[in-house]
């Protein structure tokens, strides 16, 4: 029997959604669905809207963020923060940031406006 990914990531993003939340984050979304992207977690961190993006290694051989977020994810990313805005009726003057939550092994590190 194969290993689920979707239930593997699935367990990633509410560990990084309870880590976020004890760093005072509020959680607005978890796997939010769009045409354009899938983002993991959108998030508030006081006023600013954060989008971020879960990734997990079992161990740290590359360089993170950078090394795990590629450049056409990042612009799904943006594309998929664009239609959640527009879509919640969230105005541009709202600041917005991509964060990365890098769970590697049990260790738990949150790059804040990574890209």
């Amino acid at each position: 029997m194969g290993v689920n990914k979707r239930k593997i990531g699935k367990n990633y993003e509410e560990i990084a959604a309870r880590y976020l939340e004890q760093e005072g984050y509020e959680i607005l979304e978890t796997n939010y669905h769009c045409r354009f992207a899938e983002l993991d977690l959108i998030a508030l961190d006081g006023s600013c809207l954060c989008f971020v993006e879960v990734k997990y290694r079992k161990s740290a051989a590359f360089d993170a963020p950078e090394g795990v977020v590629t450049k056409k994810k990042m612009e799904k990313n943006r594309l998929g923060a664009s239609f959640y805005r527009s879509q919640h009726g969230i105005d541009d003057w709202r600041p917005m940031r991509f964060d990365v939550v890098m769970i590697i092994g049990n260790q738990i590190q949150l790059y804040k406006n990574a890209f």
